[in-house]
């Protein structure tokens, strides 16, 4: 079965001077324009296209990737309003994605980027954008672990931290003093969880915790300076974007992982910067 808003692996039906025709199973047969037509593609071959309707309201394929599909979060760019409909948004794809003004939390103008949620009008059949993003959040439990890895979009800033949506299903909070730069609303980070709080909301990290974070960040440091001739700018002193910019790191995991090195004689601090002892046995996790 196909699904409208998703991609699909659909098999070809026929040719037509239009493009090929795919089976889409309820959907019937959907045309593939003849400009997404694969150069590469064999006589039996599947194709992984997206489908959506376009700007006459037909079904249609294509073998572009929008920047989100039904059921994902996103940062979108408001490409025009129409001041009986709503507002349109850029998403990659030719024809622009509606954000009605049911769905709109307050106006919006022309280059201005809005936090949607991607979804299907059960009722219609059609592609749309909501700005009400607690509807379509996910109402099951978070089960995610303590310092489970997780890729986040920010959505807000608060007088704590940052809202952001978890995994496209759950609300999370990056608490400022975890923080060694700024964010910003609509960009996508990746992190781990703190914790799940009673209640299933999730505080977040940009670090892993404890020893893993330095274990893992300190084999790290030691392959870097290994492809480096040995030696690193990078040291107690640098700046924490410095460090986050080359580690993805904040700077106080940073400081935990070299000290970590320097007691295990693997590295020596240069004034600035650090390096690689010649006589440090090393090996991956320990």
């Amino acid at each position: 079965m196909a699904f409208i808003g998703q991609r699909n692996l659909l098999p070809v039906v026929r040719e037509s001077a239009s493009g090929l025709f795919l089976d889409a199973g309820e959907l019937g047969e959907i045309l593939l324009p003849g400009r997404y037509i694969p150069h590469d593609r064999g006589a039996n071959d599947k194709l992984d296209v997206f489908i959506y309707r376009d700007s006459e309201d037909r079904l249609v394929a294509t073998t572009e990737t929008p920047l989100a599909m039904v059921g994902d979060f996103a940062c979108l760019r408001v490409v025009s309003v129409n001041r009986q409909i709503g507002a349109f948004l850029d998403w990659g794809l030719p024809k622009d994605l509606l954000l009605p003004f049911r769905e709109q939390t307050g106006p919006l103008l022309v280059g201005q980027k809005v936090i949607v949620c991607v979804c299907l009008d059960t009722k219609t059949d059609r592609m749309m954008a909501s700005a009400r993003l607690n509807r379509h959040l996910s109402e099951d439990t978070p089960a995610y672990r303590d310092g489970a890895p997780v890729t986040f979009l920010i959505t807000g800033r608060t007088e704590l931290g940052y809202t952001a949506i978890v995994q496209n299903a759950h609300l999370g909070l990056l608490y400022h003093d975890n923080l060694s730069a700024s964010l910003e609303v609509g960009q996508v980070v990746k992190g781990f969880v703190r914790t799940v709080r009673p209640g299933g909301k999730i505080d977040l990290s940009l670090d892993a915790a404890g020893y893993q974070r330095v274990s893992g960040l300190a084999d790290r440091i030691v392959e870097a300076l290994a492809r480096n001739g040995g030696e690193l700018e990078l040291d107690d002193n640098s700046s924490p974007v410095a460090v986050r910019e080359a580690f993805g790191v904040s700077k106080g995991a940073f400081k935990q992982a070299i000290g970590k090195l320097y007691k295990q004689r693997r590295i020596r601090f240069a004034n600035p910067g650090i390096q690689l002892l010649e006589n440090a046995n090393w090996s991956p996790g320990e």
